[in-house]
Parts: structure tokens; C-alpha cells; sequence
């Protein structure tokens, strides 16, 4: 969210959206203060995802990047890498995939795992954790329009922009907009994956023109104006019910109250919702009664929902996991479970968690008969990120002293920063799939007696991640610590 002091700039409404003229716009009135305004930006996150709308004249999903006028009021260009030796075993490039919109998944990925781990740090290991780091790095990836200097760098930094081979960083809006088309667009009838992104501005200022075309034509984001001057919790009650639309009503109430002041200047959101059926259901016949081992000294009873089909899994001592991949119907999207060995903390797993390990677990899964115990669980978690990014090397963006943010207002004003961003995030996981849904089919489990199979008996911490399969993107990350309170 962006805010500004109260005296520091006066400017009439911007009613432009991207896609039509530009009306003529009325003469902006003089700066009547030099005081240095503030700005937080605000985002967040439902747990559950089909398509990014973007209603302008072009079709963002079919223009190449000459098309494509992509010219924040910044670039910033990443610096040559010291080793320019070829890899002599490449990583295969996905079927019909843009080589670029590859690299940006896989820096997504590994932003996620760095947010995470980073996230375990500051919570109790015997807590939830629940997050979509995409939506995170989409809402950053709006900020980051607007930004300059140091802050442009630390964001491409601290996100992995800077390892897509486009050298500039205007051309990683173009592959997000890419990467957004490959994810959102519908593949099966009974799956909704839906990212959602908005900006809401205060009505007295005018923002630059340039940063709404990009927002709106890139990530679909729509300026609408609010009086945050003039009454800051009416516009906060507007922004979280737009939020609660777009996320079916899960998340409630992003911004607490008193998040929004009459000095904010912008508040950038991005919503995801994910609900999905299992290509494979569970019988509700089949649902048990059993204990979840929170920890050595604390345990609970939970609703363990099993059924025994034939899934993508294997054992890896060397890692003390097991992995297991459950798809949703359309076979594009998939839960990942990676529960530890008796024996193992689920800590130490954490500790050595990276996208290379992940990848190689997913690459040498195979599918077999599989006895699967998985509980029925509801995990919902909100965090700040200002502290947590901050330790990962973005500071200048939170530093009203230090960050650059002109892109953002017509006059080019270097006086915005963020004050904070907040995650929101829902999952919840039953029999029919992620999210609850009404079926009539019931899927056969398979004979208990198979003497082939092999047993994944979640009964214990476990990380999950939800994932588009054919690129690999991260849309969900977490760890079920606690399922007791269900």
C-alpha cells in the first residue's frame, strides 16, 4: 500500500483504463510540500485457483514482445555472468514452452523455497504454514513497474528476475504475462485455477499513465479510485470485499483494522483461487478415526481418509522421504506430499529444501500401487512480509529514506515506499478434492491385500506444495504441523 502525508501532493482523478483513448486529463495543481510521501502495498493471497482477464484490445496471450509496449519509466539490465561456460547437460525445456516463461518458473520456485524456509525461521515448528508464492512474486512484479535504482535491483535480486536470460527487466513483465496465460487457462471442467489483481488508488492523485497501461495490460490490474484521504476504513472495507469476491468469500478481511490511513496513496492486490477435484477420490466409507503425531510429546485425533490406487511416488533414504504426487482431474495440477520417515524431524527436511531437490524428487517418482492415508485438513494462515523479505536482501523498498519508486505518479515523485504487504492464504483438502465440492462419483479403492504396494501413512508433519505439473510452477506451498483444531 502506498501512502503519503496529507499536505505532501493534491491532483484530480485519473479515470484512464487501459484499452480505450485516453480521455483529456485535467492540469494536475502545483506540489504544495516538499515533504517525502510514504506508501505500503498491500497483497494478498486465496488459496485456491482459471484465467487471468485481461479486457484490452490485444490478446496478451498471442502478441510477441515487439507488439508489446512495455517501457517503465526504469530498466534495469542484469549484469553479464563471470562463468559463460554452456552447460553440457541443459535442462530440457518443457513441450511448447517459451524458454523465457521456463526460466521465470523456475525462479519463481526458487523464490519460493527461499520464502518459505524464511517463513519457518519466524513460526513455531508446530504451526500451519500456508502460502502462494506466486502470488506474491505477481504482486512484487506490479511494484516493481514503478521502481528504480537500488530497489529495482534488490526486487530483481531477491525474486530471481535477474536469472531469466532477457537481460532487461521490462521483458519480465511480458513473460509473466506469458507465464499467466500457460496457467490460467482452462483445462478441465471441474478445475478452477483463477488469479485475480486490482489497484486501488486515492482518487486525488494521478498515477502514471504508463504504469496503469503496463498493470492493466500485463496483469489485468484495473485502477479504481477510493477516497483513502477522507475515509481510509470505508475504502479498506471495499478492498477486502473485492478480495473476499474474488476468493469465494475465504479470505475475510485481509487488511485489519486501522491498515488503512488517510495518507495511503495506493493498495496493489493480487488474488488466487484454486479449487479442484482428485482425479482419484476417496470414499467417505473409507474415512477412520486415527492419531496425527503433532509432535514426540503431543498427539490428536483426526478424520484419515485412505483409498489405494496406482500414484506417481517413491522412497528416498538418502533424503529420509517419502514423495507422493496426487493429481486433481485434468492431470495439469497436482499435490505434492513429501512426508518425512519416522525418525526425522520434519525440520530437518526443511533445513536442506531446495528447487534442484524438489525437481529430482519429481523427476524420479514412478508411478505404483500406492496405500495412501492422507487426513482431511483446513489450513489458513496471513503474515506480514515486510520483516521476512527484508531478511531475504529486499530493504530499500520498506526505507522511507532509500526507496525509488517514480514510475508510480505522473510527476515522477521519488517519494513513495512500502510500508508493508500481507499474505492471506486457505487450503482446504477432503475427500472430493481441495476446496469442497459436491460429486455423485465414487472411486473403487483398490484391494488392501495387494502385497506389491507401497504404504504413505501421513500421519505425522508433511510439506505440500500445489503445482502446474508440465512447467513445474509453484502456485502453493506449506507444511500441515497441526491438523488438530479440524
Amino acid at each position: 500500500m502506498l501512502t503519503t502525508d496529507d499536505q505532501c501532493l493534491k491532483a484530480t482523478q485519473n479515470t484512464r483504463l487501459l484499452g480505450s483513448l485516453a480521455q483529456p486529463r485535467p492540469q494536475r495543481q502545483t506540489r504544495q510540500s516538499q515533504q517525502r510521501m510514504t506508501a505500503a502495498d498491500w497483497l494478498l493471497v486465496a488459496a485456491f485457483l482459471p484465467l487471468v482477464s485481461v479486457t484490452v484490445h490485444q490478446d496478451i496471450c498471442s502478441v510477441k514482445p515487439r507488439e508489446l509496449a512495455l517501457e517503465p519509466r526504469c530498466v534495469y539490465r542484469s549484469p553479464e555472468p563471470e562463468d559463460l561456460t554452456p552447460d553440457p547437460t541443459p535442462e530440457p525445456i518443457p513441450e511448447s514452452t517459451n524458454p523465457r516463461v521456463w526460466e521465470l518458473s523456475k525462479a519463481n520456485g526458487r523464490f519460493a523455497l527461499s520464502l518459505y524456509k524464511q517463513l519457518v525461521r519466524s513460526k513455531d515448528p508446530e504451526s500451519n504454514i500456508f502460502m502462494s508464492p506466486i502470488s506474491v512474486s505477481t504482486a512484487f512484479a506490479m511494484t516493481k513497474l514503478g521502481a528504480c535504482n537500488e530497489t529495482l535491483r534488490q526486487i530483481m535480486e531477491v525474486f530471481e528476475f535477474d536469472t531469466i536470460k532477457e537481460k532487461t527487466s521490462d521483458q519480465v513483465h511480458f513473460f509473466f504475462a506469458k507465464l499467466n496465460c500457460r496457467l490460467y487457462r482452462k483445462k478441465d471442467a471441474s478445475t478452477e485455477l483463477v488469479s485475480a489483481n486490482r489497484l486501488f488508488g486515492d482518487k486525488s492523485l494521478v498515477f502514471n499513465e504508463t504504469y496503469q497501461n503496463i498493470s492493466e495490460t500485463v496483469y489485468g490490474a484495473k485502477l479504481l479510485p477510493l477516497n483513502f484521504k477522507e475515509n481510509p476504513d470505508q475504502a479498506r472495507t471495499t478492498i477486502n470485499k473485492w478480495i473476499a469476491s474474488k476468493t469465494k468469500n475465504h479470505i475475510q478481511d485481509t487488511l485489519p483494522q486501522g491498515a488503512v490511513a488517510s495518507n495511503t496513496v495506493l493498495v496493489l492486490v493480487n488474488t488466487i483461487y484454486f479449487k479442484g477435484q482428485w482425479q482419484n477420490k476417496f470414499d467417505k466409507s473409507d474415512v477412520y478415526k486415527t492419531d496425527f503425531h503433532v509432535s514426540a510429546s503431543r498427539s490428536c485425533s483426526v478424520d484419515m481418509m485412505f483409498q489405494e490406487k496406482g500414484f506417481r511416488y517413491s522412497f528416498f533414504p538418502e533424503d529420509h522421504v517419502q514423495v507422493l504426487e496426487m493429481p486433481y482431474r485434468g492431470d495439469d495440477i497436482t499435490m505434492v506430499l513429501i512426508l518425512p520417515t519416522k525418525d526425522t524431524a520434519l525440520s530437518q527436511v526443511e533445513d536442506s529444501l531446495d528447487l534442484t531437490k524438489v525437481k529430482n524428487w519429481l523427476r524420479d517418482i514412478r508411478k505404483t500401487s500406492v496405500s495412501v492415508h492422507v487426513p482431511r485438513f483446513k489450513v489458513e494462515d496471513s503474515f506480514t512480509l515486510k520483516e521476512t523479505l527484508k531478511e531475504m536482501g529486499l530493504t530499500d523498498l520498506f526505507d522511507p529514506n532509500t526507496a525509488s519508486l517514480p514510475g508510480m505518479l505522473e510527476d515522477g515523485s521519488d517519494g513513495l515506499y512500502i510500508s508493508d504487504a500481507y499474505h492471506k492464504a486457505f487450503l482446504e483438502v477432503n475427500e472430493e478434492g481441495s476446496e469442497a465440492a459436491a460429486s455423485t462419483a465414487v472411486m473403487v479403492v483398490g484391494r488392501s491385500f495387494n502385497p506389491h504396494r507401497e504404504i504413505f501413512q501421513a500421519d505425522r508433519p508433511f510439506l505440500l506444495f500445489i503445482r502446474e505439473s508440465t512447467i513445474n510452477t509453484l502456485l502453493f506451498a506449506g507444511r500441515v504441523s497441526n491438523p488438530c483444531s479440524q
